[in-house]
Formats: C-alpha cells, sequence, structure tokens
C-alpha cells in the first residue's frame, strides 16, 4: 500500500473544534509502513461531503480510504462496521453547515440498505487495545453527515467495482469541548492520545490486507 487517503471532518453544530480535523491535520504527510497519509478536511454538509472525498481519492489515487468525525458521548475511539441509507438529523436537533436538515431520506435512491466497512476493523482496535489506546467496534454510524458520508463513499465505490478499502472512524470529544457547560460529564480524549490511536489503527490496515479472526470483546452496545 503506498497512499492512504484520512479524512476529517470541519467544525459542526455544537462542536466548535473537531478531534477529526485536528487529527488529520496532525497525520497530513506522515509515512507510515511505508504509506503515505495524505489529510483532507471535508465540509460537514450533504452530499457535499460526497463529492470531496470522491474528487480527493480521484486527485490521490489512494487505495484506502480512512475516514473520521466525532461522535459526542462516547469514551473511547469507535471503529464503525455499518453504513445505513438514511439520514435523519432532525432526532439530533442538527443541521448541516449549509443549515440543511434531513428526515428520513435516503443517500442514494437506489442503493442497498446498508454497506459493512472494507477496514479491518478487529484488527485495527486490537492494535489501539495493545498499544494503550481505548477503542472498539461500533454498530451504529449514527444518521447524521458522518454516517451519510460512510455510506456515500462505500456506494460510490461499490458501484464503480473500485478496489479501494473504506470505513469510519469516531472520535470522542476534545477535553476543551466536555469543558464546554452544555457537555459537563461527557468523556473526552486529547488529540495527542487520539492521534496516536489513529496511527495505531493505520498500521493495522496496512498490516492486515483480511481481517483478524479473534472476537474483540465490547462492554458496551455502540
Amino acid at each position: 500500500m503506498n497512499t492512504i487517503l484520512l479524512t476529517g471532518f470541519e467544525a459542526f453544530g455544537n462542536t466548535p473544534v473537531n478531534p477529526a480535523e485536528q487529527v488529520a491535520n496532525r497525520l497530513d504527510g506522515e509515512v507510515i509502513e511505508g504509506a503515505r497519509i495524505v489529510s483532507r478536511i471535508i465540509p460537514n454538509t450533504f452530499f457535499v461531503c460526497i463529492d470531496a472525498v470522491k474528487a480527493a481519492l480521484n486527485e490521490i489515487g489512494a487505495e484506502a480510504v480512512v475516514m473520521m468525525g466525532e461522535y459526542g458521548g462516547r469514551a473511547t475511539i469507535t471503529v464503525e462496521r455499518i453504513a445505513l441509507n438514511i439520514n435523519d438529523s432532525t432526532r439530533y436537533g442538527l443541521k448541516d453547515n449549509a443549515g440543511v436538515e434531513l428526515q428520513d431520506q435516503p443517500t442514494a435512491e437506489d442503493g442497498p440498505l446498508a454497506y459493512q466497512s472494507t477496514l479491518p476493523i478487529r484488527a485495527m482496535v486490537k492494535a489501539m487495545r495493545d498499544g494503550g489506546v481505548p477503542a472498539d467496534i461500533s454498530d451504529t454510524a449514527g444518521t447524521f453527515c458522518c454516517n451519510h458520508l460512510f455510506y456515500g463513499i462505500r456506494h460510490h465505490l461499490a458501484v464503480t467495482d473500485s478496489a479501494v478499502r473504506a470505513g469510519w472512524i469516531h472520535l470522542p470529544h476534545l477535553p476543551e469541548v466536555a469543558a464546554m457547560e452544555a457537555n459537563i460529564g461527557a468523556p473526552s480524549m486529547s488529540v495527542e492520545t487520539a492521534s496516536e490511536g489513529i496511527r495505531l489503527a493505520l498500521k493495522a490496515l496496512i498490516r492486515h490486507p483480511q481481517d483478524i479472526d479473534s472476537p474483540i470483546s465490547g462492554r458496551l452496545q455502540i
């Protein structure tokens, strides 16, 4: 593997600083296990975000794309298993950064209900845990822009018969966001710890063309 596209969403909603943007910027240009990391910050806007990642893939020619966003309330880095073909930002009281809210609308009218990640999610979580970074597998990516982009890119790769591996990782709040009055009591993770976790996850991606078969225990259903 020569190049990995790493994307991070910009600030959105009630999050003035997105950990995904911070981590993507920190890892941009690094070489991990011989693969160059190329980062792009993506607008948190329905459909525009999909086009932005498609364009970046065409430009860079990456063999894998790892997309990142924030999931406030989670205490661990979570590697998503499933992307759903449904958008419902109204349940979170959120609009995208263009002021658009969607309710019960699909990302792709002709698309299947769901796609699975093509990243080695078990290997990635194990690598992060072994490296001292709390991580878990998640079976729900929500119904806002994160899930929307995850699904949109998986659908694009599927219909174009692309071999590019793709998936999503969610990060907890940054401490400064968890310290906001509206978020008091929410867990957080420093940008340094989150960045190291993503480095470990990317190493596992490169080392594992196929995922490991070992069970990954999870204390919480997330």
